[in-house]
């Protein structure tokens, strides 16, 4: 249970899956610290330096034993972390002591470290994602051929379909994922570098045989997972690595914000919604409504991911020369924060993805009482092919336009231009001829076949790739 009487973040107590929390835990922090010292030891030995195999026998077997009690009471007094984690580590292996940390710099734990949670969070972030698609696609493909309004400035402008809409937002998605991917194959290792990114403590350890010095970067970087090192760098890795990869995150964000806008928007004119749980209250004062909470929290938290993106980049274009340590404080904050908020976000989409509801009826209802305007071309088409004079029916259509769309807004009537247009004499038409016209599937032009093609063709090759990564789903807590 939670302290009440301190600050938690809302992103532990409310927002982020427990996978996510513990990837940027301390724990998981101070073991990879552990692994890397093994790391760094065991490729030493390998290249000559003194270390025994039962010195790292015994840090291999506290590795896991983690001491944090001794760490903390330590840093009190050297106020150094890494440091304090050496000497922590070095109290349960006292003949390994010695060995801890050779010839490296605190960077070489810490952002080693963090380049390895990041992969692994763009790994999670990777399925949660893919999980979103898996969801909208069942529901693009189930409503393709149903046609609904579509929008230009928020305006009813040409019909579209549902299922189609949802290609729009799949799409953003895929995209995402296509940066998601590029990023996470980017990622290299920053390996030993030494103080100033030159290895002159280690070219001193191995008596200044460049060689081994070179092995020791490839070696150490293959055991934790990675195929090459950053070539050159200060003492830490470029900063715009942080920046690039919240820019990813950024990326998600922006696609289901712009998804929640929509949705909210939609709710708003009844057409769709998100879940709404059988005992949920939408309002404190108004017992009746739905508020669409859901997707107001996901629109929420990413804003707060388009904004944290802006912390390293500012960061990394303020750090100096070959390192600086004002980037400490805020890197720790901002980078797990985006990972957190971004695994939330996509957890409530999961969740809202797998429920949406859309109400056929008001739909068609909102698609009818514009469509009449939309048709006013194929009728024009229509009568001239009959023999009228294009000019002069376009400039009847014109006005009956008007007026009809004048007793709309002013009067608050339904939409009467097609009777208006049957009553002309000049257009010839009957309402039994203007019904077959005003057949809403005939105004969707490609928008199913589209639907079905993108499916196919594009989304669903990723979804069998990744199998065995879908089905999930996300129950929201709060």
């Amino acid at each position: 249970m939670a302290d009440a009487s301190i600050y938690q973040s809302p992103l532990n107590t409310r927002y982020a899956s427990v996978e996510m929390q513990q990837l940027f835990s301390d724990e998981r922090k101070f073991k990879t610290w552990r692994a890397l010292w093994i790391a760094l030891a065991k490729t030493e030995r390998e290249l000559g330096l003194d270390i025994t195999e039962e010195q790292i026998a015994e840090l291999e077997k506290n590795r896991d034993n983690l001491n944090l009690d001794v760490a903390r009471e330590r840093e009190r007094v050297v106020r150094h972390d890494v440091m304090s984690h050496v000497y922590a580590y070095g109290q349960q292996c006292p003949k390994a002591a010695g060995i801890i940390h050779l010839g490296a710099t605190s960077c070489y734990v810490g952002d080693n470290t963090d380049l390895i949670l990041m992969r692994e969070g763009l790994k999670i972030v990777r399925r949660k994602l893919l999980n979103v698609v898996e969801k909208l696609a069942k529901f693009a493909r189930a409503y393709r051929e149903m046609p609904c309004l579509a929008y230009t400035h928020l305006q009813p402008a040409q019909l579209t379909t549902v299922g189609k809409r949802a290609t729009l937002w799949i799409n953003d998605l895929m995209l995402d994922l296509e940066e998601i991917d590029r990023r996470i194959e980017s990622i290299r290792f920053l390996g030993s570098k030494g103080t100033t990114g030159t290895q002159a403590s280690f070219m001193e350890l191995f008596d200044n045989d460049e060689g081994k010095v070179k092995a020791l970067d490839e070696k150490i970087a293959a055991l934790m997972g990675f195929s090459g090192v950053y070539p050159v760098s200060g003492q830490t890795y470029s900063r715009k690595v942080d920046s690039f990869v919240l820019g990813t995150l950024s990326g998600v964000a922006q696609s289901a914000y712009k998804f929640s806008n929509d949705l909210r928007i939609l709710q708003s004119f009844k057409e769709m919604e998100e879940p709404f749980e059988k005992s949920q209250i939408g309002s404190s004062a108004m017992a009746y409504k739905r508020n669409p909470m859901r997707s107001e929290r996901m629109g929420s938290l990413c804003r707060y991911v388009l904004v944290d993106a802006l912390n390293p980049a500012i960061t990394a274009s303020t750090q100096w020369f070959e390192r600086t340590l004002d980037d400490s404080a805020n890197k720790r904050i901002a980078v797990a924060e985006a990972f957190l908020a971004v695994d939330a976000i996509l957890g409530i989409y999961m969740n809202v993805a797998d429920g949406l509801v859309v109400y056929p009826k008001v739909v068609r209802s909102r698609v009818m009482a514009e469509l009449p305007f939309m048709a006013t071309e194929n009728i024009l088409m229509d009568a001239v092919k009959r023999g009228g004079d294009r000019q002069q029916l376009h400039e009847r259509i014109r006005v009956h336009s008007q007026a009809a769309a004048r007793a709309v807004k002013e009067e608050g009537k339904p939409n009467d231009l097609m009777e208006r247009i049957c009553a002309d004499e000049a257009f010839g038409l009957t309402m039994e001829q203007v019904a077959g016209i005003l057949s809403p599937e005939n105004f969707t032009g490609r928008a199913p076949s589209q639907v079905s093609e993108y499916l196919d063709e594009v989304v669903e090759p990723v979804l069998r790739a990744a199998a065995d990564q879908l089905g999930e789903h996300t129950q929201l807590d709060v």
